[in-house]
């Protein structure tokens, strides 16, 4: 007996089961199950099937006990449910659909529950905050209406979902304590706040939902817009005393002279003269005065085997390397020495991720092309394919250069990708 048998009903005999399955059947099933999950599986409305085939009308004419002639007939699903009951199948239409499988969903019960859900997750998000400080802010109401209209909380898992409100709640709350002695530090380290409201060090990582979360409710009570890139993101943690980790990334550069005063400006002018690169951290860029002499060209590249070249051969031109995809810490380096004044040429990969960074550096801080046109790549190619050198396959999807308009379809044609390392040798002419 399957859940949804009634007291009395019988497993339909097998004479009845065969007949049921049959194939001009299948479209009926198919309609009655769609309709009766709608109805919160009550047998009511009724179905209309239309360009029935022979088949078809003779199963239904079977099953109906009336004829089915034409192409289109409307059956109700009240006298569908009286039939099956009092034929030989013995049971009413939900049981039926059950025995044929799979299980039906009561789609109303389930959407019925998932608002009851919805309802008690944001009475409870309510209910934490009227615990706490919050209540006192006047922000807090815009934060969670926001949170709500976002849908995106209520997309994850209900457990998840309390989890995640409950301590968006406790650490907005530490931050923002209202008139309430203040018992906790002044200033945060963010994985000690994460630690504190969610046992990881990790739980308020850039990109995590809870940290979403925190972030909008600093920002409403900032008055400041929600931030949409990183550096803005770890701006508006520190606005609110929260510090984030900025010592584990590193942004390296080589051969700069800043013009400030203060023993930070001189260890990297000292370095400079010593032909030394020198690694930089988030930390070190907020105390850093990067003014540089008028006229700095930065020349700025993706590998840093070419920094590391060019000291070698005691080249004293200024560089930066983005190693790879320019992150938070070499964006914010090339910000500041862009807001100085300087300018850069930036040279990269032959190859389609490439060709994207130097799009993104050229745009943003409107660079100059380093040996990167199509010349310089055809060269480059025809070198290597001369000097015997295994050819690398380009692969992925072409992307246009902004700065040369034949530098795509010049690769594509040779279809060869080319690392930084190919045009060390150019490169270093250039930076002696």
């Amino acid at each position: 007996m399957t859940g949804r048998e009634r007291v009395g009903e019988h497993p339909p005999a097998a004479e009845a089961l065969a007949f049921l399955t049959r194939p001009g059947l299948t479209r009926l099933w198919t309609a009655a199950r769609t309709r009766l999950e709608r109805n919160g599986l009550q047998p009511a409305g009724t179905i209309r099937l239309e360009h029935l085939d022979a088949q078809e009308r003779e199963a239904l004419s079977l099953l109906l006990a009336r004829p089915v002639t034409g192409p289109t007939t409307t059956i109700r699903l009240q006298d569908l449910d009286t039939r099956l009951r009092t034929s030989a199948v013995g049971r009413g239409l939900a049981s039926t659909l059950e025995e044929l499988g799979p299980s039906l969903t009561d789609r109303r019960a389930v959407r019925d529950a998932a608002a009851a859900e919805r309802d008690g997750l944001w009475s409870a998000a309510r209910t934490e905050v009227e615990a706490t400080s919050l209540s006192a802010q006047p922000w807090t109401a815009q934060w969670l209406e926001e949170i709500r209209r976002g849908g995106t909380l209520t997309r994850q898992d209900p457990k998840t979902a309390a989890t995640v409100i409950t301590q968006a709640v406790q650490i907005l709350a530490m931050l923002f304590p209202g008139t309430a002695p203040r018992s906790t530090p002044t200033t945060w380290g963010r994985g000690e706040l994460a630690t504190r409201a969610t046992g990881s060090a990790h739980g308020l990582d850039d990109g995590t939902l809870l940290s979403r979360l925190a972030l909008r409710g600093i920002a409403l009570a900032h008055g400041v817009e929600l931030p949409a890139d990183a550096p803005a993101r770890r701006a508006l943690w520190r606005m609110a005393s929260v510090t984030p980790d900025e010592v584990s990334s590193t942004a390296l550069t080589y051969g700069l002279h800043p013009t400030g005063g203060t023993w930070r400006e001189a260890a990297l002018r000292e370095r400079a003269d010593h032909h030394m690169e020198t690694h930089l951290t988030l930390r070190e860029l907020r105390t850093l005065s990067l003014r540089m002499p008028p006229a700095t060209h930065v020349h700025v590249c993706e590998n840093p085997r070419v920094v590391e070249a060019a000291a070698d051969t005691g080249s004293t031109a200024p560089m930066v390397c983005t190693s790879g995809s320019a992150t938070t810490v070499v964006l914010t380096l090339l910000d500041a020495l862009a807001a100085s004044g300087c300018t850069f040429a930036y040279h990269g990969d032959f190859d389609w991720p490439g060709i994207a960074l130097a799009n993104r550096i050229m745009h943003r801080y409107g660079a100059t092309s380093w040996r990167m046109r199509a010349a310089d790549y055809e060269y480059l190619a025809t070198r290597t394919q001369v000097r015997g050198t295994p050819q690398m396959p380009l692969i992925g999807t072409p992307t246009e250069a902004v700065w040369d308009a034949e530098l795509a379809p010049t690769m594509d044609a040779l279809g060869i990708a080319l690392h930084e390392e190919a045009a060390l040798d150019l490169l270093l002419e250039d930076l002696g």
